[in-house]
């Protein structure tokens, strides 16, 4: 396994837990008081505990965490607020819709990122249990399918 090519791998993979917990949590606040909070909320403490499991793969493996790939992906979350949802200053269903679509996607690398480590044949990595990881994302997964369904029929009419 290159380094050069890992740290890579997992700096990138690092700032999208980072841009991923910062959408879990506007979202969560978004949709407090509602099932889809409460499900984004715990969902939020999930991708924390992952992105802290994130952390000890590159500890490690000997890789330095990026300084600045997690601040770009922190201020590119916050960029993504100002994207056109129908609505001038209030949240709207297309924002719930398109947040939990990225979310989905995050997760789905998140998934990828652990199935992938778990085929590294790397003794660094021995200790982790990469198939209880990508269980959990594939949960996150499952459980995060029937809100965005929801906000799908919501947004673009029911069937």
């Amino acid at each position: 396994m290159e380094q050069r090519l890992l740290a890579i791998y997992l700096n990138d993979h690092l700032a999208g837990a980072v841009l991923g917990s910062e959408l879990t949590r506007r979202a969560a606040r978004e949709n407090r008081g509602s099932p889809l909070g409460e499900f984004l909320e715990r969902l939020v403490r999930e991708i924390l505990e992952d992105k802290h499991m994130l952390e000890r793969v590159l500890q490690a493996t000997g890789v330095r965490p990026s300084r600045i790939k997690p601040r770009v992906a922190w201020a590119l979350e916050k960029v993504g607020r100002l994207k056109l949802n129908g609505r001038i200053r209030r949240y709207s269903p297309l924002s719930r819709l398109l947040e939990l679509e990225g979310l989905t996607a995050g997760v789905a690398a998140k998934r990828s990122l652990w199935q992938a480590l778990a085929l590294a044949a790397d003794p660094r990595l021995a200790a982790f249990d990469f198939d209880a990881l990508s269980s959990r994302a594939e949960a996150q997964l499952d459980g995060l399918e029937p809100h965005r369904v929801d906000a799908a029929r919501l947004v673009l009419g029911s069937r």
